[in-house]
């Protein structure tokens, strides 16, 4: 059986040739590099009778840290190749283009999302930096903040933006999360830097003037139609990491105590999915639950609890992402399950 380390890097480095060589050739390999991310993952993910093996306490480590810092280079040169190709500046067909926007975008709001998640809790400067980096690039910066120091404490309950309510479409968490997550990590930043008596810039002046080099750079090298494809493909990738945090919280509440604070968060207060290739192609992130109870975890180690101890997706994350698109399929099918759930941890 493989070692946990290859299945993470076969799932995750296979789309980033298949892109490249879709830009560079267009037609049937800009659908191939599209259908790997979509119909491909799909069907491997019923296979269910493969079990992702699970690394021993420590084993993987350094090779999972190699494979991030592999993934966030790989992600520069193909947010560069990107937004090059996409916007006109070689010989390929607008059929192509298109299809490579979604493919290019899918790997952006997947991979390069997840990756940079993981680094972003890594101890290590050098790869929190490189996460940081990841998430300005896709204009995104804010997340670094947010993430760590509200998402994660106040999930579950009113305080955390990122957190969807039970009847709450995708639609309308979208702007009240960006905009909520946004305000609450430079208030926590601000705060932490009065507490600490720090010097120097605020992170967010960091992550602001990082995206406008960015956008500066694009605009310079591939002009106002490639600043055009940036943009879109920075929203794309955005709107799909808010598509992750949205169904994997959605209507879980944590409970009040009699002192009125929330009760510490738990399995149950994650949606997780059991589907073993899109868990690997996102390294894991839909075995949320574990994720919130170890953050420091590298991927390898997040271990997947049993349906009755968390909550389960009745469908692989990317395709619950795509359900949630549609508010009332998406009701239909969630509300009683989380009723049920409800009723049941009650």
């Amino acid at each position: 059986m493989p070692r946990p380390i290859q299945v993470f890097a076969l799932a995750t480095l296979s789309p980033v040739l298949l892109l490249l060589i879709g830009a560079a050739s267009g037609g049937i390999w800009a659908w191939i590099a599209l259908l790997y991310i979509t119909l491909f993952a799909f069907i491997l993910d019923q296979f269910t009778a493969y079990a992702l093996p699970e690394a021993e306490p420590g084993a993987e480590f350094p090779a999972a840290d190699d494979l991030s810092v592999l993934l966030a280079g790989a992600h520069f040169i193909l947010l560069f190749v990107a937004v090059y190709v996409v916007s006109g500046h070689t010989e390929l067909g607008l059929v192509s283009r298109l299809v490579l926007f979604f493919a290019f975008g899918l790997f952006f709001g997947q991979i390069s999302n997840s990756n940079a998640h993981e680094l972003i809790h890594r101890s290590d400067r050098r790869l929190f930096l490189l996460g940081q980096w990841v998430f300005i690039s896709l204009l995104f910066g804010q997340h670094t903040s947010a993430h760590r120091h509200v998402h994660h404490r106040y999930v579950g309950t009113a305080q955390d933006p990122n957190t969807a309510m039970q009847g709450e479409s995708y639609w309308e968490f979208l702007p009240r999360a960006w905009i909520g997550a946004f305000r609450a990590g430079l208030e926590v930043e601000r705060a932490l830097r009065r507490q600490s008596g720090a010097s120097g810039a605020n992170p967010y002046v960091i992550y602001l003037v990082g995206e406008l080099a960015f956008v500066v750079l694009f605009l310079l090298f591939t002009g106002l139609a490639g600043g055009v494809v940036y943009l879109l493909l920075s929203i794309y990738a955005q709107m799909q990491l808010m598509l992750s945090d949205y169904v994997q919280h959605y209507g879980l509440e944590r409970a009040l105590r009699d002192d009125g604070r929330p009760e510490p968060v738990s399995e149950r207060h994650s949606w997780n999915s059991a589907n073993w290739f899109s868990s690997a192609l996102m390294l894991n992130a839909p075995r949320h639950s574990a994720h919130h109870a170890h953050p420091s975890w590298p991927y390898p180690e997040l271990t997947l609890p049993g349906s009755d101890l968390a909550p389960r997706l009745p469908y692989s994350l990317p395709v619950m992402a795509t359900i949630a698109l549609f508010p009332s399929v998406w009701f239909g099918m969630m509300d009683r399950r989380l009723s049920k759930w409800q009723d049941t941890a009650g």
